[in-house]
């Protein structure tokens, strides 16, 4: 791969790992907080219906694409590990991956359907919905840090 088409695989490597940073910020500094103040039941529906509606192509495009991206450049700057842009490259495929698609795969989603499974207006419902804003909002706040860190090592790469 030429220079030139790998700064532009790396500024869109850059743009889609700040996309999703500024979903996942989104979340950790407003949503999940209006979301606790609503009664568990108008809560629990809320999140019920965001994590139906997010299962889109244009978020799965940038959230995925950027995954797939990373690591076709990942894998190049591991072959070419001279390049003083590829520490860069390497580590910010590694903590797209690691830190949002692994986090997101094995932490979030596994809580999301958990949150799926419980009727709204149950007492089981509403025991869920507290343990879910603690542990699912954590678990965002790491997969933000990750995504946005990513972003700042692919600008790295570039410049």
């Amino acid at each position: 791969m030429g220079a030139r088409m790998q700064n532009i695989l790396t500024v869109i490597s850059a743009l889609g790992s700040g996309l999703i940073a500024g979903a996942f910020f989104a979340f950790s500094s407003f949503v999940m907080g209006a979301l606790g103040k609503l009664p568990a039941s108008q809560g629990i529906a809320a999140m019920q219906s965001i994590n139906v509606v997010v299962i889109n192509p244009i978020f799965l495009g940038v959230l995925f694409g950027t995954a797939a991206l990373a690591l076709f450049l990942g894998f190049g700057a591991i072959r070419n590990l001279a390049d003083p842009r590829a520490i860069w490259i390497v580590a910010g495929a590694g903590l797209y991956m690691i830190g949002t698609v692994v986090v997101t795969m094995v932490f979030n989603v596994p809580l999301n359907n958990a949150l799926a499974a419980v009727d709204p207006a149950s007492g089981e419902g509403a025991a869920v919905w507290a343990d879910y804003l603690r542990s699912w909002t954590n678990w965002n706040h790491v997969r933000g840090l990750a995504a946005l860190a990513a972003s700042g090592a692919f600008i790295f790469a570039l410049i």
